[in-house]
């Protein structure tokens, strides 16, 4: 059972209310990748609002609780200081406004790296606490057993090479990765440890077209693609990246639509009938019978 979406006259706010669909599974995600062939690409966007969640659920066959939230929803400077706490409240958000979407929650720096043990626990906490189908964690080789931990304990993971927003103090910023062949052929290694690891996807970030070919020609599982190629067996980008909601995006952004302009100028126009006191007007006040 999975939800749609009835007003609530008492709120004016639209709830989700139980209906006979059932989400997408991870597994049917990893199937549309046959024999190396993806016939119908994934499409995932990041949500943090169940609200959100509500207007691209039926558009999207990934809803991503991304670690992103730290710079789009807390104005923090990186993924760095975002705590499994926020991940939660946010996942558990996500999973209540969506019906069909299969949810993914990445897990935050610190809570994973240390041991599988250690992922296991805060994954197996995620999974409990927001009702979501994955996890997403970052890293390459290094992270290969615990993928397979994890996966062998019934949580289903994403991984995420290339471009590792967590690893930004290493990496020396948000550069594109994969130009010198030393880290090209990392990149697709990475990839293949991952997928041999267990892993339902692999999200690519933020790398150079070719390596990002190869990489998706070289495991089984889909490929999503974040700064990557079309040949990507999915895409991903930040959804308010995409809907035009900042003044600087990454390269590999397509603003679909210019959002900041639009609250800006319905702002103005709310603070400037509020201050020739034309708002509220007789449709917005209660009067007498």
């Amino acid at each position: 059972m999975s939800t749609t979406f009835q007003l609530d006259t008492a709120t004016s706010r639209a709830n989700p209310t139980p209906a006979p669909m059932k989400r997408l599974t991870i597994p049917a995600i990893r199937r549309r990748k046959q024999d190396g062939v993806t016939a119908e690409p994934i499409v995932m966007l990041t949500a943090y609002t169940a609200r959100q969640a509500q207007l691209l659920d039926a558009h999207c066959d990934l809803l991503l609780v991304g670690d992103s939230l730290g710079q789009v929803i807390y104005g923090l400077p990186s993924s760095v200081p975002v705590t499994l706490e926020m991940m939660i409240a946010h996942g558990a958000a996500v999973v209540r406004g969506s019906y069909h979407a299969a949810v993914v929650v990445d897990m935050p720096f610190g809570t994973y790296e240390q041991s599988p043990q250690q992922a296991f626990a805060n994954a197996a906490r995620l999974l409990k606490e927001t009702g979501c189908a994955a996890v997403k964690l970052e890293g390459g080789a290094a992270m290969a057993e615990t993928v397979a931990f994890l996966a062998e304990r019934g949580i289903p993971v994403m991984g995420h090479i290339g471009l590792t927003p967590q690893a930004v103090n290493v990496l020396g910023g948000y550069n594109a990765r994969g130009r010198s062949d030393a880290e090209a052929q990392k990149i697709v290694s990475d990839a293949v440890a991952l997928d041999k690891a267990g892993a339902f996807s692999i999200v690519i970030e933020g790398v150079v077209e070719p390596i990002a070919i190869a990489a998706t020609q070289a495991i089984a599982c889909p490929s999503i693609g974040i700064g990557g190629s079309a040949q990507c067996d999915g895409q991903v980008l930040v959804t308010e990246d995409m809907l035009g909601m900042f003044e600087r995006v990454p390269r590999f952004v397509k603003r679909y639509a210019d959002m900041a302009t639009v609250v800006s100028e319905a702002a103005g126009q709310y603070a400037a009938q509020v201050r020739d006191r034309s708002f509220p007007g007789v449709e917005q006040t209660y009067q007498p019978k």
